[in-house]
């Protein structure tokens, strides 16, 4: 049990804490968990909707700057904000809402993004602080939908109160002169590694502005579990997104998840694991691997490998071998190395990436194709604000990839929420979503059923999702020209069906006919007997 006392004895300080009230008995009315039957969006919350114009500014906070025609400044976006648009993310057929962390980030420059904490236990007050968040929870709960929360537990801010006035030298990591990591996944289970490398991974700072946490101090992995607990039980979370998490010291990471998991079988975790490789990345979760120095308890990754390795190439380049939608078979043929890739989370884009729309060569028929598959494939996909709406940028600097949400704010002469506005192409990908993802929810076959794919033929990539109930077949052309498909290749899983229907038009065809797919074009079929 990692109940939070009322105040904690740090070394040499004594510091005072919120009192933990239950708000759930034994963890069974909240951390519902995340699944793959849910949908994930994923926003930034200062970029997506101005819900309360006079959190703007905090007098008092270092960071007075708002200026929405800068993309490093902040824009006024809040958790009021999300809370006034719920319906239009029900609409979506979001079942979830992940926010980019809410803790206070009292910095003095780039405060939009969350990811510098100056004190773990306020919830920023320009975002509507702790009575905001509590009121997105519940009524996010009460319309059947889920809370991730975003956790960063490898560093802090310059400027947090611990770093500031510090309990004690070795809650950090010390280093003669500036020293940053690597960024290299490899050292940490490289068995030549040499220990001097290993310890620029896990030790080195971050940046320069973000001081890194020694999870090795018993009283710092205490800190870190007891505020884990503390958010999911007094903010009602359901899902655990972990940032930067190779860079933890993981003996830290299984006590941390197993406390969790302890307190909330069900809550859903999963670490960012942006990692070079499909065994890179499994070595980091639980895995049917056999592995003397380290084993994992992380359920699931962020799934870099079915976006870098997987539809991205896939839909950029040109069919071969190994090239193009060969990649992404492959990575998902490696799938056995995990304990349940299902509970990975896989994505076209996030806050850190290019936008997927840029990344396509802003084909609207390859988003197309690239939601279908995100919608339909293993896992539970996540969607970043804006890919509904063709939101485009590149991560060149990374401002462009987190511009505002259209119709976030007062006086916006687009508004994705409402339809005012938007291209005939950009409503016509939001209708893709919404229909998919509507129809995802009640689909046994899309959320629970079985993978099975075939071997791409000249750039044509065939998989089903199915089940007792459900056979789902999707058809994917990357091939650059027109294709025929031929229906009796695929008899395994055809067989005992006469015709498919479109789950996204209007059309319909026998089975027994052979039928033209366009280039660049993506089919989601349900099956009928």
């Amino acid at each position: 049990m990692y109940s939070l006392p009322v105040r904690m004895e740090i070394q040499k300080n004594t510091i005072e804490w919120p009192l933990l009230e239950r708000r759930s008995g034994n963890g069974t009315a909240f951390a519902q968990g995340v699944t793959p039957a849910d949908f994930i969006y994923l926003v930034l919350p200062d970029r997506f909707s101005n819900g309360d114009p006079s959190n703007d500014r905090i007098p008092g906070m270092r960071d007075q700057t708002l200026n929405r025609d800068s993309i490093y400044y902040r824009h006024g976006g809040d958790l009021q904000g999300i809370t006034n648009h719920l319906d239009y993310l029900k609409q979506l057929g979001v079942t979830a809402l992940w926010l980019m962390p809410v803790i206070e980030n009292d910095r003095t420059e780039r405060t939009e993004h969350g990811y510098a904490f100056t004190n773990h236990y306020k919830i920023d007050r320009r975002l509507g602080g702790e009575e905001a968040y509590s009121k997105l929870s519940d009524a996010l709960h009460q319309q059947g939908m889920k809370l991730v929360q975003d956790a960063v537990y490898n560093h802090v801010d310059i400027d947090h109160i611990l770093f500031i006035d510090k309990p004690s030298k070795d809650w950090f990591h010390q280093w003669p002169d500036y020293t940053g990591t690597s960024y290299k996944d490899q050292p940490v289970f490289d068995p030549y590694a040499s220990k001097h490398d290993k310890d620029i991974t896990t030790n080195g700072w971050f940046t320069r502005q973000m001081p890194d946490l020694d999870q090795t101090n018993p009283y710092v992995a205490n800190y870190l579990i007891q505020h884990a607990v503390w958010c999911v039980e007094k903010f009602g979370v359901d899902g655990w997104r972990i940032d930067t998490y190779l860079y933890n010291d993981l003996a830290f990471m299984n006590r941390c998840n197993k406390a969790l998991l302890d307190e909330y079988p069900k809550l859903s975790i999963f670490g960012e694991l942006w990692v070079n490789g499909v065994t890179s990345q499994v070595y980091f979760v639980e895995n049917n691997i056999s592995i003397p120095t380290f084993t994992s308890n992380l359920p699931g990754a962020t799934d870099f490998q079915t976006y870098m390795n997987g539809i991205v190439p896939a839909l950029t380049q040109p069919f071969g071998w190994n090239e193009g939608v060969n990649r992404l078979y492959t990575t998902l043929a490696s799938d056995y190395l995990y304990k349940d890739a299902t509970r990975n989370v896989i994505f076209l884009d996030n806050h850190d990436l290019s936008r997927f729309y840029s990344v396509v060569g802003e084909s609207v028929a390859k988003q197309k194709m690239g939601i279908q598959w995100l919608l339909t494939s293993r896992g539970i996909p996540q969607m970043y604000y804006g890919t509904e709406i063709l939101m485009k940028g590149f991560t060149n600097p990374d401002g462009w990839v987190r511009l505002d949400f259209a119709g976030g704010w007062q006086g916006d002469q687009k508004n994705a929420f409402t339809g005012a506005g938007l291209t005939e192409e950009e409503r016509t990908v939001q209708a893709l979503v919404k229909t998919l993802a509507n129809y995802r929810k009640t689909s046994s076959a899309l959320t629970t059923g079985q993978l099975m794919q075939y071997v791409p033929d000249d750039g044509l990539y065939v998989y089903f999702r199915y089940d007792a109930q459900q056979t789902i077949m999707c058809v994917m052309n990357t091939s650059g020209k027109d294709k025929e498909v031929d229906f009796s290749k695929y008899a395994e899983r055809t067989t005992g069906f006469s015709s498919a229907k479109s789950i996204t038009a209007n059309y319909a065809f026998r089975l027994s006919d052979k039928t033209k797919i366009n280039k660049d074009e993506m089919w989601v079929l349900e099956l009928a007997r």
